[in-house]
């Protein structure tokens, strides 16, 4: 089933979670968005088009800022935020032109994907940047918005963006290998395939966690409703897998597949 989930892909939204962008001391790991950049490269080269959805901004600014450790009030956040969007784009953009492609920073508001006017204008500025060949990499405007920022990590918002657009595939890269079952236990295994997101697989949800992870699985599993919803494929994976996007794309089995809807969703009822 994978392999024809998975055919035909063209355009693809990768959301790189906070997790899989910084280190043990909650900073950006440049050697990671390195092998990242070249993972996405490779995806341009194959022809696909392919949509960023970043975390990270705060991880960006903590040091900057003179903090050792995520800080826990908001106002923190934000400013962290505030001064490590500019640094995160600064490093995506070197890195991407190692690879000759031209990235584009794009903040949005979740307002900005629920008015229908800004809806259409967003999603006319992605198809034309994608149009010209440019990676566009998205983030919340964290310093006026607040929802991901304390509590899902950019999960929904990427959902979003690739009903928006709308994608063929979103992929949301974590520091686990997908939805877990028996967690944390001996007889852990990863699930392969969802094909219906009941109460069983939401509760397993709940027990999958990391240390870095802003809005665990469960934030990702309501990511997935919307994807899924949409007529969109959703793979959950590790993102720190050197080929996790290509074996994605190879239809191999890699992470978590959530299985699309087998109508989508069109027009006014995607956005609202």
């Amino acid at each position: 089933m994978r392999s024809d989930v998975l055919k035909d892909i063209t355009r693809v939204v990768v959301k790189l979670g906070t997790g899989v962008l910084t280190d043990a001391r909650k900073q950006l790991d440049s050697a990671q968005l390195k092998q990242l950049a070249a993972q996405v490269a490779a995806l341009r080269a194959s022809g696909r088009e392919v949509v960023l959805v970043t975390s990270g901004a705060v991880g960006a600014g903590m040091g900057a800022l003179g903090f050792d450790k995520r800080p826990a009030e908001l106002a923190e956040l934000q400013a962290c935020a505030a001064v490590g969007q500019s640094r995160l784009m600064a490093t995506y953009e070197k890195l991407f032109a190692q690879h000759r492609i031209t990235v584009a920073q794009v903040l949005l508001t979740h307002d900005d994907l629920e008015h229908k006017e800004r809806h259409l204008n967003a999603r006319n500025t992605l198809i034309a940047l994608l149009g010209r060949g440019v990676v566009p990499i998205i983030n919340e405007n964290d310093a006026v918005s607040f929802t991901e920022l304390k509590f899902g990590d950019n999960d929904r918002l990427s959902a979003l963006v690739a009903s928006l657009l709308p994608a063929d595939l979103l992929v949301i890269l974590t520091t686990v290998d997908g939805v877990v079952e028996n967690f944390g236990k001996s007889n852990a295994r990863t699930l392969s395939l969802i094909e219906a997101i009941d109460e069983r697989i939401e509760k397993m949800a709940g027990g999958t966690s990391s240390a870095t992870a802003v809005g665990g699985m469960t934030s990702k599993i309501h990511a997935a409703k919307i994807a899924v919803r949409s007529g969109i494929p959703l793979v959950i994976a590790s993102g720190r897998k050197k080929t996790v996007l290509a074996d994605v794309l190879a239809g191999k089995d890699e992470g978590t597949l959530f299985v699309p809807k087998p109508t989508k969703l069109k027009g006014r009822k995607r956005w609202i």
